[in-house]
């Protein structure tokens, strides 16, 4: 005996079918986008281990037959890494401290706060993510010049202390916090500090994790803003040592295995960020979104 509901099932199961049939291509296509976009990561990261014979081959060579650290030990031996090192860990960890701080501060206010000037403070930010960052350099010089805090790590910091796009990323997540959660524990005497920090902030972890792996990445390569802002070699971060390292022939002397370490050096404390703190991204990245 034939159910009633077969036909439909039949039919499902017709439609499923296609669906199927075309996941082997989507895969293809994402696997060659895939190895097209990290093709240069991988070209660097290699070549940072090859010889010199090898970098200059022709035609060229992707995998090294002789795996060396020479370029490496002859970066360190020109080039004081450690201390530009140091400058970069720094300035990106306090840049990433500061927004993760301010940038929740500010997107409890606006999410869950009500006050007079609420949605205008919240146009303002909307506002400053269409302004452009180079064209703040100038205004940034001036201010930091008259403050006194060129050649320092406050000049390095301050001025991107807290951004709009973490303001906006927080206070986005924290619309989906349930007032009534709130309204509880203020019902039980909590203030709105001890709300913050021991409610809101354990709930809006995945928002943290985006907003520091973004921030960190920002500033560990901001190379423009380090080098207007500098000009004590001792105060240089990684990318702006490595470039004026790279332009200077008395020093790189055209060698682009050391050039090929020192990038990878640079990409390589990114990337480890990103894989600890991968769940946490992508769970951060798609909440925010249906937002």
């Amino acid at each position: 005996m034939t159910a009633p509901n077969a036909p439909a099932l039949a039919g499902k199961a017709s439609q499923r079918k296609p669906r199927n049939a075309k996941r082997p291509l989507v895969y293809v296509l994402l696997s060659l986008g895939l190895l097209v976009m990290s093709a240069p990561f991988l070209w660097m990261a290699l070549s940072s281990f090859k010889t010199t014979s090898e970098l200059s081959a022709s035609p060229p060579v992707w995998i090294p037959t002789e795996w060396t650290l020479g370029n490496f030990r002859e970066l360190l031996d020109k080039l004081d890494l450690p201390r530009y090192f140091m400058n970069s860990v720094i300035v990106a960890v306090l840049v990433t401290v500061s927004n993760l701080v301010f940038c929740s501060m500010l997107g409890y206010a606006l999410a869950k706060l009500r006050f007079v000037g609420r949605n205008k403070i919240f146009g303002l930010v909307l506002g400053a993510l269409m302004v452009p960052g180079n064209l703040m350099l100038l205004p940034l010089f001036v201010l930091m010049s008259k403050l006194h805090l060129i050649d320092s790590y406050a000049g390095l910091v301050l001025p991107f202390a807290a951004g709009a796009f973490g303001v906006f990323l927080m206070r986005q997540f924290m619309q989906s916090i349930p007032d009534e959660l709130l309204e509880a524990a203020r019902m039980d005497g909590a203030g709105e500090w001890y709300i913050f920090w021991r409610i809101v902030m354990p709930l809006v972890k995945p928002a943290l994790a985006t907003l520091s792996i973004f921030t960190f990445l920002g500033s560990w390569n901001n190379f423009v803003w380090p080098l207007i802002a500098t000009n004590d070699p001792d105060k240089y971060t990684l990318p702006v040592a490595l470039a004026t390292f790279a332009t200077d022939p008395n020093k790189a002397g055209g060698s682009n295995g050391m050039l090929m370490a020192g990038a990878f050096l640079v990409v390589l404390p990114v990337l480890v960020l990103f894989i600890v703190l991968q769940r946490h991204f992508t769970q951060g990245i798609a909440t925010a979104g249906m937002k």
